[in-house]
């Protein structure tokens, strides 16, 4: 017969972490006062009177569509600042 072999159990050890670590001190975010928005442009549609269904039509649009009526509308009214 086979010898059975006894096998031990590797432990490891933890690190032990100090209280120094584990405390870290929190910094406060700096305002500059309001943020640019992300990206190249800054469209405003404050004062607008035209409804959804003037700018895509009553009927389904797709996502791709909706995004080429949105800038025709945008550029047909000035509406970018760049």
């Amino acid at each position: 017969m086979a010898a059975k072999r006894k096998s031990k159990k590797r432990t490891t050890k933890r690190r032990s972490t100090s209280s120094k670590s584990r405390s870290k001190k929190k910094s406060k975010p700096k305002s500059k006062g309001k943020k640019k928005p992300f990206g190249g442009y800054a469209i405003s549609f404050s004062g607008r009177t035209e409804t959804v269904e003037d700018v895509f039509g009553k009927g389904f649009v797709t996502p791709s569509e909706m995004t080429k009526k949105i800038w025709k509308f945008i550029k047909a009214k000035r509406l970018s600042n760049r």
